[in-house]
């Protein structure tokens, strides 16, 4: 449990990465560094400091408190389109079975079958529960009866990161909440 007068561990102050434009490099998962890359990075001049934890390191001739939120100084352009990975599949398609929707024991679908000349591509993957994904079988959709609520397709990095947003992590520190724009309804 969190309280202002006890110092976290070390290994509970990660830094948030944000690009030269003060937009997080990513959102899910949320790009954070340990607390060693990013002192390696200020000290190397890459990055700026936005906002400290309380918690301080100490060397035989410095003292630094930890950065909580560091920017970068040069500005890295997000590739346009994601990489394939079942992470990123899984991100695109909200963590849910695209035949259900149920959110349990996914895995992915070749949506025509590989037997069948289907391709691993994000325009033929989607993701799907093991039920479904035992149902459907080796069949295309028309043969199974079973067709995706969404057609696959190559998301763009932007959409991964909104997406992701919608994931917000379990912990959040006092300091990035101001670089973090959540889908959740603000405070008045």
């Amino acid at each position: 449990m969190y309280h202002p007068s006890v110092l976290p561990k070390l290994e509970q102050c990660p830094a948030l990465v944000l690009n030269a434009d003060c937009t997080p490099l990513s959102y899910f998962p949320l790009s954070l560094w340990d607390w060693q890359t990013a002192l390696k990075a200020v000290f190397l001049e890459r990055v700026n400091i936005v906002a400290e934890y309380d918690r301080e390191v100490h060397s035989p001739s410095l003292s630094m408190k930890l950065p909580s939120v560091i920017s970068l100084k040069q500005y890295v352009k997000p590739a346009r389109h994601p990489a394939f990975t079942r992470f990123n599949l899984f991100l695109r398609d909200r963590f849910a079975c695209t035949y259900c929707g149920a959110e349990e024991d996914l895995t992915f679908d070749h949506v025509v079958p590989r037997s069948h000349g289907g391709r691993t591509t994000w325009e033929n993957v989607t993701t799907a529960c093991a039920p479904c994904n035992l149902r459907k079988g080796g069949r295309t959709p028309a043969e199974a009866g079973m067709h995706p609520r969404i057609p696959p397709h190559q998301p763009t990095t932007f959409q991964l990161q909104q997406h992701g947003r919608a994931f917000p992590p379990r912990y959040l520190h006092e300091t990035w909440r101001d670089y973090l724009y959540w889908d959740t309804e603000l405070e008045a």
